[in-house]
This record gives C-alpha cells, structure tokens and sequence, in this order.
C-alpha cells in the first residue's frame, strides 16, 4: 500500500477519480498526455501533475472504492 495525495493509504494499482470532473487515473494506462508511461502508480507521479481534464490537483482525487475493497460508484 502507498500513500495517496490525500493521506489515504491505497495500493500501488489503485484507480483514483478527480472529484471535479470524474476523470479516472489508471496506473495501468499512465498518462500519455503528460507523459507518464504505464505502471506508474497515483503516489509516483510527479509534483508538477494534474488532472489532464480538468487541471485540478493532485489532492483532488480519491480511491474508487471498488479497487480498495468496497462498492463502486462507477
């Protein structure tokens, strides 16, 4: 498990969501327009990154609750 940007502890292939917009962060994908390569895990990237969507930061993303062993809202 790793520390997210709000604290909570997630694992390293957790999908977080941007309370903003709903954009969904999937390690497994990366983020090819900030270039981010696959595998990258939500507590890896850089400072500098945010929400491709939306600009919001990274502090603004939660946990999908199904990938951390509860329901989901998707």
């Amino acid at each position: 498990m790793m520390p997210s940007a709000g604290g909570t502890r997630v694992r390293a292939d957790s999908r977080l969501e941007c309370r903003i917009c709903w954009y969904v962060y999937d390690p497994a994908e990366g983020d090819a327009v900030e270039q981010v390569p696959p595998g990258t895990p939500f507590a890896a990237l850089p400072d500098w990154w945010r929400c491709p969507q939306c600009d919001a930061g990274k502090d603004m993303f939660l946990p999908l609750d199904a990938d951390n062993g509860g329901g989901s809202h998707e």
